[in-house]
């Protein structure tokens, strides 16, 4: 798993981006990184190019991918629950959900793009 993850730049990317949105999201908040953006576009830009990565990294997977996504932001929302000085919401899981199929759909646009230059090569 190690060698092919290494082999694939955009798996690497996709991986290390769920991380990075796992510890921002369930962090205390003192060691957030400040918001460039308004919370909510944040937050969706988050999982739209985590998303995108992950649909990119595995093009025949992309269904599997988008459910694990869509569903990944509750989840994620959730672990907020394991911190004191965080809180879950159900309108930041929608946020960070509509942001990932934003992702989803731009990493599958992409896929399609790229399986026609191959067939026309």
């Amino acid at each position: 798993m190690t060698n092919r993850l290494l082999a694939n730049p955009a798996r690497t990317m996709a991986w290390l981006a769920l991380a990075a949105v796992v510890f921002v999201t369930i962090s205390p908040i003192d060691l957030r990184p400040h918001d460039l953006l308004p919370v909510d576009v944040d937050r969706a830009a988050a999982f739209a190019v985590m998303a995108f990565l992950f649909v990119a990294a595995y093009p025949r997977q992309w269904i599997f991918c988008a459910v694990l996504l869509l569903i990944g932001a509750g989840g994620i929302e959730m672990l907020q629950l394991l911190s004191p000085s965080r809180h879950a919401h159900m309108d930041d899981a929608l946020v960070k959900a509509a942001g990932a199929a934003i992702g989803c759909l731009a990493g599958w646009a992409l896929n399609q793009m790229r399986f026609r230059r191959k067939a026309v090569a």
